[in-house]
This record gives structure tokens, C-alpha cells and sequence, in this order.
């Protein structure tokens, strides 16, 4: 489904693209409501959201400041939301799927949080908040094969809404489109993507930062080590999964301990910089 054409509504209730939004695919009888926690009193008097579902807490960890995520289910979306709205700490937006035909189960529901669940954790976007693994439910092969029809809209509507939890990176396989950065103590392998970039496992980075190293390096080392992307091996932190930066030059920074301009950093096989490359 993800690589055909589709086209994406997105229905503002208030007029205020930072308030509320329903998002649907035309073709397609899943819809996603995106609520602010400042707004889940007035999410209460929109239908859309008072019923059975499944729901995503977003916001980030309040140790390490990386992105989080609970994954629940609910025959009623909004009562629950209400319920976390003052139990959980960590979120600021709740996405809630629902059906447009009012034709999820409870059943329905505890698949598609158990499936999410998995598929969110297979591709490690964001750490997980649920202390209690969902379990599959029981359902029929004809109704699993129209679930995962749903799933596969769930997963666009959430990337469009910003939170691309179920979405892998997607890397080109070629070998022209990988980039090195090599310095010191340091040798890594990544590719620059459309949403930033990526560096690979088994990539090796320099275990001290430099005495001079800014805020944003030692940040981003430290976000490294929160992540448990990185491992100290023979005197050198060695990538144990791959990891995506904002920018090539985050991803040197890490690398080589030190502030540094990725676009001419990185290089390709041949030596030309990612900014010949791509600038």
C-alpha cells in the first residue's frame, strides 16, 4: 500500500492546525484524531473519538529526553485518554484510531495493539512505555487479512501525522549510495535519507570527546548512550544498531567526538564529499 499514490484528508474542528486533527484516507475506513493534551476535554465532545480503537501516547522520556511511546486499546478512546491524562506524565499528544463505519471489536482493537506493539519495537523508533506486553487475541484468518489492511493504513496516517512509529528507514541497497566518515579511533558506514541520517551497525566512533566539544556534541553522545546504541568494545564505542541522526553533520559529530560539517565529512567510495554528491 505505502507505494501506490492515495490521497490524505486532514479535517481541522477548530480551524487551528496545532489543535485537534482527523486524518482519513478517502479510500479507506480508518481514521486517525491527533489530540493535544491541552485539548482531550474537548476531543470528550467529538464522536469520532468515543469509541473502540486503539491509542498512542506520544511525548518523550523524562530521563533521557528521547521520543516514547505507550500503545493501548479501548472500547471507549476518549474515557481512557481521560484515564492517562492524569496517571502518565510523560506525554504531550495522543493519536486515537477508530473506525469511520463503527465496525472494530474489542477483538478488533486488542489485535491491532498487540500487532502495533510488535512492529513498533521491530522498528525501534521510539522506546516503549507499556509495562505489560499486549497478548494476541484469538481471531479468524479472514478477519486477521482485513486487520492488516487496517494496519497498513494505520501506519501511513501516523507517519503523515508526524509520528512515523511503525515506518522503517527506508536505505538504498546500492553500494554508490554509501557514505564513510573515518578519523582517529573512528571508522563509520551511513547513507544520507529523506529524513536524515542514518549510520549503520557495526560502525566504530571515537570513545573521548575532544576537551573543546560544544553542548550539541556531548548531547548527542549522551543521547547515543541513553539510546544504548553504542557499546564500549576494545577501547572503542562500537554501533550495536543502526541510528538515525538529523543531520549528516550530527552523525560526524558523534563519530569523531568533536564538531564537525558532515557534508564534507562524509564521502563515498570514490572520495567525493556528500556535499558534491547531493549539493
Amino acid at each position: 500500500m505505502s507505494d501506490r499514490p492515495k490521497t490524505i484528508q486532514i479535517f481541522l474542528p477548530d480551524g487551528n492546525a496545532r489543535s485537534i486533527r482527523i486524518a482519513e484516507i478517502t479510500s479507506r475506513t480508518v481514521r486517525a484524531i491527533q489530540i493535544p493534551r491541552s485539548k482531550i476535554s474537548d476531543a470528550g465532545k467529538r464522536d469520532e473519538v468515543k469509541s473502540v480503537g486503539i491509542y498512542f501516547l506520544f511525548g518523550e522520556s523524562e530521563k533521557t529526553g528521547l521520543p516514547l511511546v505507550y500503545i493501548g486499546e479501548a472500547e471507549d478512546c476518549h474515557n481512557r485518554l481521560v484515564q492517562h491524562n492524569r496517571s502518565k506524565g510523560f506525554w504531550d499528544t495522543a493519536v486515537a484510531i477508530t473506525s469511520k463505519t463503527n465496525s472494530f471489536t474489542k477483538a478488533h482493537a486488542k489485535y491491532l495493539e498487540w500487532y502495533c506493539h510488535q512492529q513498533a519495537i521491530d522498528v525501534n523508533r521510539y522506546a516503549i512505555d507499556n509495562t505489560t506486553v499486549p497478548t494476541k487475541p484469538f481471531i479468524s484468518e479472514q478477519i486477521e487479512a482485513d486487520l492488516m489492511d487496517n494496519y497498513e493504513t494505520v501506519k501511513v496516517l501516523l507517519s503523515t501525522l508526524g509520528y512515523p512509529i511503525l515506518e522503517n528507514v527506508i536505505v538504498k541497497s546500492q553500494s554508490s549510495e554509501m557514505l564513510y566518515c573515518k578519523g582517529r579511533g573512528a571508522e563509520a558506514k551511513g547513507q544520507y535519507t529523506d529524513e536524515g541520517f542514518i549510520v549503520f551497525a557495526g560502525s566504530t566512533a571515537k570513545p573521548e570527546l575532544v576537551p573543546s566539544a560544544n553542548k550539541f556534541v556531548k548531547n548527542t553522545r549522551n543521547k547515543l548512550l541513553d539510546a544504548k546504541a553504542i557499546d564500549l568494545k576494545d577501547d572503542m564505542y562500537v554501533f550495536v544498531k543502526d541510528f538515525l541522526f538529523s543531520s549528516p553533520s550530527q552523525a560526524g559529530s558523534a563519530i569523531l567526538g568533536r564538531s564537525t560539517n558532515g557534508w564534507t565529512k562524509w564521502k563515498d567510495s570514490k572520495g567525493r564529499t556528500l556535499d558534491e554528491l547531493k549539493r
